[in-house]
């Protein structure tokens, strides 16, 4: 009884410490003040100054186009390697779950150094000059991410028959349409949940954007700023833009309603299924 008692009241201190930050943050961005702690009345004056602020908006818009195309990349290359070392020997299965591994263990730090000392060479040695750009900043998003992805896609496949690929095959199915008619289905859930994974990791994500970026997307010539790197800026020179706040309650409703929403739908396909195996 008293190991129950203190499991439940760490949980609930973890619950505490981590939500309520988020919320004091939500309710100051619902008054026009500085500094959070001082209220001026309620007022809405920071949501509309937060689509006025054009340093924001190219900031958002950059972390937004990053997020998404290197969770596709990261999602693709994630899932069929999973299904390639699947149905890879145990020897070279082994191989390349080890090597999988080296960026989920790995400082992040560590993963950012080292992207960097290789563009560097390969800018120099091939290109002989720099070539940090939009494309380097979204290599570096797809190598944090792509293993990520893997172990997610992996446990769906242990669960699948390993025999249906092989009866579509027999059923006269093409290599290219057994794998996105049989194969995917049954490892959607996985992939789903690896591509929103991909996301969160690249929206959140400051040691490798901080060292790989360089200029091109929404800031032109500029050095790409996601909102990650802007903040760390902005701390340098005095307080976070409190229009920053208001960005945090929208972006704290969008993920809660997503949540909802995927819940719902996983929820309408369990049942779906149950009734299946009752018929």
């Amino acid at each position: 009884m008293v190991k129950k008692a203190f499991g439940y009241t760490f949980l609930y201190l973890v619950l505490l410490l981590t939500y309520v930050p988020i919320f004091v943050l939500i309710v100051f961005s619902f008054t026009n003040t500085t500094y959070i702690g001082d209220w001026n009345g309620f007022s809405l004056e920071l949501f509309g100054r937060l689509f006025q602020d054009e340093e924001i908006m190219i900031a958002l818009g950059n972390t937004v186009i990053i997020a998404i195309i290197s969770a596709f990349v990261s999602t693709l290359l994630g899932a069929l390697g999973a299904i390639g070392a699947f149905y890879s020997r145990k020897r070279n299965r082994a191989i390349l779950e080890n090597l999988n591994q080296i960026p989920v263990v790995n400082a992040e730090i560590v993963m950012a150094l080292s992207l960097v000392v290789m563009f560097v060479f390969i800018g120099n040695t091939i290109f002989h000059e720099q070539i940090f750009s939009f494309w380097t900043l979204l290599a570096g998003h797809v190598v944090i991410s792509v293993p990520f992805v893997y172990l997610n896609v992996k446990p769906r496949l242990q669960q699948m028959d390993p025999a249906l690929y092989e009866a579509a095959l027999d059923l006269g199915c093409s290599p290219r349409k057994a794998l996105s008619k049989v194969m995917v289905p049954q490892l959607l859930p996985g992939i789903m949940s690896g591509f929103l994974l991909a996301i969160t990791l690249s929206l959140d994500d400051f040691i490798v954007t901080a060292f790989t970026r360089g200029p091109g997307l929404l800031s032109g010539e500029n050095t790409i700023e996601t909102l990650s790197t802007l903040v760390q800026a902005k701390i340098k020179k005095g307080p976070i833009p409190p229009e920053m706040r208001a960005l945090t309650t929208i972006i704290f409703i969008v993920v809660l309603v997503a949540v909802i929403l995927i819940t719902i739908y996983q929820n309408k396909n369990r049942r779906k299924i149950r009734k299946g195996r009752d018929y």
